[in-house]
C-alpha cells in the first residue's frame, strides 16, 4: 500500500485542529492498544502546552503525541464509527474539537488499489521555517493504515507486504529503513525492507501466540543521511489462525450435589482456555457432556451450559443410598463448538452425592427388655438399637432418644453410643424394688436434624422398654435419724435414756430381728441393748465435758441384719444436754502483783463459772472471818456482775508472797459457792507502780513445776555423761583384744599338740586359724627364758647377706601357708639341716608321747631303699648321698 499524500494551503496561521472532520479507514478488527491514526494539532504559538481528550474513554485514547489508540479490543460494524477528540490549551483552558470518523476496511482482500487510495490520511500542521515567507506551505507527514498478517503462512518468503515511497523520490536519491522490534530489534529479521524500492517484505512464518502485533518506523533519507521525511509508525497485526486445542485447568473436577436435588440445582464450574484469540471463532469455546456414569436412575442426570461450563441437574432421582457418586466426560471445542473444524479436549467431573436426612432411624425391634437391682445408679439396663441408611457419623445419620411415657419421676435416662449408634438406658435414680417391681417404658428415636422436606416416612420411630427390678439385701435405716433428745445433765450412770431403733425395708426377704451396736461414743457414756435398742447410761452425764459441743452430745449407732449379704445401717443420737448448777465460780487469775503501800494497790479479779446462765452470774465476792488478818489487811469491792476489785486496807504491807482466800457465789437455785485462793505477791514500788524486787520475789516464790523441769533437765544430762564413760571403756577393751589375739603361752610351735581324730571330712571343717598365726607385735626373744635357744636359730654374730625370710605368720589359707614356708626354707642356704648338734626347747611335762630317744627302726638300714629321698628338695641331699649310694 502506498501512502496517501494529501494537501491543504491556508492564508494565515490559526490555532486549533486544521479540519473539523476527519476520515480515517482502519482494519474490522481491533486490538486493544493499537494504534488508529494521528491527529495534527496546529499551534501558532510553539508554547502552548495541549492537552488531548476523547469523548469515548472507554474505547479511545489520544497521547500528547496525537496518536489515537485503541483501549480495548473490538469489531468494528459496517456503519462508521465516530468520535470527538478535543484539544485543551492547560494555561488559558481554551478547547477545540475535532470529530473522526472510522470506516473499516473492505473485508475481501481484492478490493482495488483505486478504493485503497480513497484512504483519506490526516492533514498534518504546517511547519513554518524562519528563512521562507510565511505564505509558503510544507508537506504534512504520511500515515498508512495497520497491516493484517495471518500467522502460520506458508510463504513463499520473502512475502512482499507493503511499498513505502516518498513524492521526492522524483528528484532526490532516497534510502529506506524500518526499525523496532522485529526489525532492527528482538526478535530481528523477521521484517526487512528493500532500501531503494521501499518494499517490506516478511522473512518467516509469524506466531499470533507469541507476538500478536509488530509496531515498526520508516524511515526515509536522502544518500547523505539526511532526514527527507519524519518517520512513520507501520502496525502489523499478525491474524489468528486456529492452531491451539482447549486445555482445561484441571484433568479432574470435583464437585459435590445433595441428594434429592431439584432439576436445575447449580453442582460446579469446570473451565477450558484456548490459546486463540478469545475475541474470534478459534478461541470461542463450547461445553458439552460426553458420557455419565453410571446411568442411573436416567442417562442424563446432569447438563452443561455450553458457554460458561456451569453443570446443572436435569433429572430428579439423584439418591446417595442407590449411588453416591457420578463420572461425567466433558469436551471443550473452539470454533464456537464446530464438530468439524473446531478443535476439541476433554476432561473428567466427578461429581459426589451428598447425604441429607431423607431416611429416619428405625428401631430394630418393638420390645427390648432389662433387669436392674434396686438402689443401683448410673448402670445400663438395656441397649435399644436402631438402623438408618443415611450416611454413619453425620448428623443425618446420629440418633437421639427419648421417653414418651412410663417414667414419670424421672429414674431413667438415654444416652447415644457415638460409634454404634445404640440408645443406653441408664439408671439415674434409685430404684425400691419395694415400691416398684417394674417399668415399662416408651422411647422415640429420632435424627439430629429433621427430615427433608418431601420424605413420605415418619420422623421418628417408637418402641417399648421393658426393666424388671431386682429384689436385694438392703440396709436397715432409723428413724428418725438424727434423733434428738432434752436431758439434764447430771444423770446417773444405768439410767435409760431413750430407745433407738431401725426398720428393715426388705419386707419381702425372710431374716432375723436387727442387732444394735455402739459405733461411736466419744466420752463411753452410753450402751444400746442389741435386741430392742433401748440406750442406758454408763457414767454421769456432765454438759461441761470436753465432748459436749454447744450442749450436745453426739453418739452414732450401729444396725445390722443377717442377710445375704449382711448389712448395716448408722443412726445418730444427739443429746441436748441442759445446765444444772454443779460448778462452783472459781477466781481468776490465780495470781497477782501488787504494790506494798496503800496507793496504787487495786487488783482486778473475774468469777468463772463453767455453768450457763441461770447458773452463773452475777457473782457475789466477799472474804472469809477466817483468819482475821485477812479481812484486816485487805478489801474486795465488786464492781460488775463478774468482776471485782481487791485492794490493801492498812496503808503498808511487807513485801512478800500473801495467799488471799475469796468466797465467790453465784446465782444459781441453790447458790454455790467456792473460796478461792489468791496468790498476791507484794513488792516494793517505784514512783510509776512498777515493782523493783519483782525478781527476789519471784525466785522466793518458784513454783513446782519449774522446780520438776530443772530436776528433769539435771537427770537427763548425767544419763548422757554415763553412757558415755561406759561407750569409751567398751571401745577401750575391744581395742585391746584387737591387739593380743592369742596367748604368748599358747604357742603352738614348740609344743606337741594331741589329736584325737585327724578329721572328719567335709563334717569337720569348723576349726581355727588363729591358732596357726602368731601376732606381729610378739617377738620371739621376748617370750623364751635367757639361755634357752634353738641351736639351729639364726646367730647373733654377723652373717652373710642372703634373702631374709619374713617372720609375719601368713594371714590366709593354712596350705598356703605351708607351701610358702617350704619354699622359702628350700631356698634359704642357711638354714637347716646341716651336720650338727640340735638341742629342743623344754616341752612339758605330763607329755604321754615319752622320750624320743626310746625309739629304734625295726629293720636295718640296708634293707631301705633311700632313692627317694632325692626328691625331697636340697635339705635332704646329704641323706640322700649318704643312704642313696649304694654299697659306698
Amino acid at each position: 500500500q502506498a501512502p496517501i499524500k494529501a494537501t491543504c494551503e491556508d492564508l494565515s496561521c490559526k490555532t486549533g485542529f486544521p479540519e473539523d472532520v476527519h476520515s480515517a479507514v482502519v482494519s474490522r478488527s481491533v486490538l486493544g492498544g493499537q494504534p488508529l491514526l494521528n491527529v495534527r494539532f496546529r499551534s501558532c504559538d510553539g508554547n502552548k502546552k495541549i492537552h488531548f481528550g476523547s469523548s469515548e474513554p472507554e474505547d479511545f485514547r489520544v497521547s500528547e503525541d496525537g496518536v489515537v489508540y485503541a483501549e480495548r479490543s473490538f469489531q468494528l460494524s459496517a456503519e462508521p464509527t465516530e468520535f470527538v477528540v478535543s484539544a485543551q490549551d492547560k494555561e488559558t483552558q481554551e478547547e477545540w474539537q475535532m470529530r473522526v470518523k472510522l470506516t473499516p476496511e473492505p473485508a475481501f482482500p481484492g478490493a482495488s488499489e483505486k478504493d485503497q487510495r480513497k484512504i483519506e490520511d490526516i492533514i498534518f500542521p504546517w511547519q513554518q521555517n524562519k528563512y521562507s515567507s510565511p505564505l509558503k506551505r510544507q508537506k504534512r507527514d504520511w500515515v498508512i493504515p495497520p497491516i493484517n498478517l495471518p500467522e502460520n503462512s506458508r510463504g513463499p518468503f520473502p512475502q512482499e507486504l507493503v511499498r513505502i515511497r516518498s513524492d521526492r523520490d522524483k528528484s532526490l536519491s532516497l534510502r529506506y529503513s524500518v526499525t523496532g522490534p522485529g526489525a532492527d530489534q528482538p526478535p530481528t529479521g523477521i521484517f526487512i525492507i528493500n532500501p531503494i524500492s521501499g518494499q517490506l517484505s516478511v522473512t518467516k512464518p509469524l506466531d499470533r501466540e507469541q507476538i500478536a502485533s509488530f509496531h515498526l518506523r520508516a524511515h526515509a533519507v536522502d544518500v547523505n543521511g539526511n532526514q527527507v521525511e519524519n518517520p512513520i509508525d507501520i502496525v502489523i497485526n499478525v491474524i489468528d489462525m486456529n492452531d491451539n486445542r482447549p486445555e482445561f485447568l484441571h484433568q479432574v473436577w470435583n464437585g459435590t450435589v445433595p441428594e434429592g436435588s431439584k432439576p436445575g440445582t447449580y453442582v460446579m464450574t469446570v473451565t477450558a482456555i484456548d490459546a486463540d484469540d478469545p475475541n474470534a471463532q478459534n478461541g470461542m469455546l463450547r461445553y458439552r457432556i460426553l458420557s455419565q456414569a453410571p446411568s442411573s436412575p436416567s442417562p442424563n442426570m446432569f447438563t452443561i451450559n455450553n458457554e460458561t461450563g456451569d453443570i446443572i441437574t436435569v433429572a430428579a432421582g439423584l439418591d446417595r443410598e442407590k449411588v453416591q457418586q457420578y463420572t461425567l466426560i466433558i469436551q471443550a471445542t473452539d470454533m464456537e463448538g464446530n464438530p468439524t473444524y473446531g478443535l476439541s479436549n476433554t476432561a473428567t467431573a466427578v461429581i459426589t452425592v451428598t447425604d441429607v436426612n431423607d431416611n429416619p432411624p428405625e428401631f430394630t425391634a418393638m420390645t427390648f427388655y432389662g433387669e436392674v437391682p434396686e438402689n443401683r445408679v448410673d448402670v445400663i439396663v438395656a441397649n435399644l438399637t436402631v438402623t438408618d441408611k443415611d450416611q454413619p457419623h453425620t448428623p443425618a445419620w446420629n440418633a437421639m432418644y427419648r421417653m414418651t411415657g412410663g417414667d414419670p419421676t424421672g429414674r431413667f435416662t438415654i444416652l447415644t453410643d457415638p460409634n454404634s449408634n445404640d440408645g443406653l438406658v441408664t439408671v439415674l435414680k434409685p430404684i425400691d424394688f419395694e415400691t416398684n417391681r417394674m417399668f415399662v417404658l416408651t422411647v422415640a428415636a429420632e435424627n439430629q436434624v429433621p427430615l427433608a422436606k418431601g420424605i413420605q416416612h415418619p420422623p421418628q420411630s417408637t418402641a417399648t422398654v421393658s426393666i424388671t427390678v431386682i429384689d436385694v439385701n438392703e440396709s436397715p435405716y432409723f428413724v428418725p435419724n438424727p434423733k434428738l433428745i432434752r436431758q439434764e445433765e447430771g444423770l446417773h450412770a444405768g439410767s435409760v435414756l431413750t430407745t433407738f431403733t431401725a426398720q428393715d425395708p426388705d419386707r419381702y426377704m425372710q431374716q432375723t430381728s436387727l442387732r444394735y451396736s455402739k459405733l461411736s461414743d466419744p466420752a463411753n457414756w452410753l450402751k444400746i441393748d442389741p435386741v430392742n435398742g433401748q440406750i442406758t447410761t454408763t457414767a454421769v452425764l456432765d454438759r461441761e465435758s470436753i465432748y459436749v459441743q454447744n450442749n450436745m452430745y453426739n453418739a452414732t449407732f450401729l444396725a445390722s441384719d443377717n442377710g445375704i449379704p449382711p448389712m448395716s445401717g448408722t443412726g445418730t443420737l444427739q443429746i441436748y444436754l441442759l445446765d444444772i448448777n454443779d460448778n462452783a465460780p472459781q477466781v481468776n487469775p490465780k495470781e497477782a502483783t501488787t504494790c506494798e503501800t496503800l496507793q496504787p494497790n487495786a487488783i482486778n479479779i473475774t468469777a468463772v463459772d463453767p455453768d450457763i446462765d441461770p447458773n452463773a452470774g452475777p457473782f457475789a465476792f466477799e472474804l472469809p472471818d477466817s483468819p482475821a488478818s485477812i479481812k484486816r489487811n485487805w478489801t474486795i469491792v465488786r464492781i460488775s456482775g463478774d468482776h471485782a476489785q481487791l485492794s490493801l486496807r492498812i496503808r503498808f504491807l511487807e513485801a512478800g508472797i500473801y495467799d488471799v482466800p475469796i468466797v465467790i457465789t453465784d446465782s444459781g437455785n441453790p447458790h454455790a459457792s467456792s473460796t478461792s485462793v489468791l496468790k498476791v505477791k507484794v513488792c516494793q514500788c517505784d514512783i510509776n507502780g512498777d515493782c523493783t524486787d519483782v525478781d527476789r520475789i519471784v525466785g522466793a516464790g518458784l513454783g513446782t513445776g519449774a522446780i520438776i523441769a530443772i530436776l528433769l533437765c539435771i537427770i537427763i544430762l548425767l544419763i548422757l555423761v554415763l553412757m558415755f564413760v561406759v561407750w569409751m571403756k567398751r571401745r577401750d577393751k575391744e581395742r585391746q583384744a584387737k591387739q593380743l589375739l592369742i596367748d604368748p603361752e599358747d604357742d603352738v610351735r614348740d609344743n606337741i599338740l594331741k589329736y584325737d581324730e585327724e578329721g572328719g571330712g567335709e563334717e569337720d571343717q569348723d576349726y581355727d586359724l588363729s591358732q596357726l598365726q602368731q601376732p606381729d607385735t610378739v617377738e620371739p626373744d621376748a617370750i623364751k627364758p635367757v639361755g634357752i635357744r634353738r641351736l639351729d636359730e639364726r646367730p647373733i654374730h654377723a652373717e652373710p647377706q642372703y634373702p631374709v625370710r619374713s617372720a609375719a605368720p601368713h594371714p590366709g589359707d593354712i596350705g598356703d601357708f605351708i607351701n610358702e614356708g617350704l619354699k622359702a626354707a628350700d631356698n634359704d642356704p642357711t638354714a637347716p639341716p646341716y651336720d650338727s648338734l640340735l638341742v629342743f626347747d623344754y616341752e612339758g611335762s605330763g607329755s604321754t608321747a615319752g622320750s624320743l630317744s626310746s625309739l629304734n627302726s625295726s629293720s636295718s638300714g640296708g634293707e631301705q631303699d633311700y632313692d627317694y629321698l632325692n626328691d625331697w628338695g636340697p635339705r635332704f641331699k646329704k641323706l640322700a648321698d649318704m643312704y642313696g649310694g649304694g654299697d659306698d
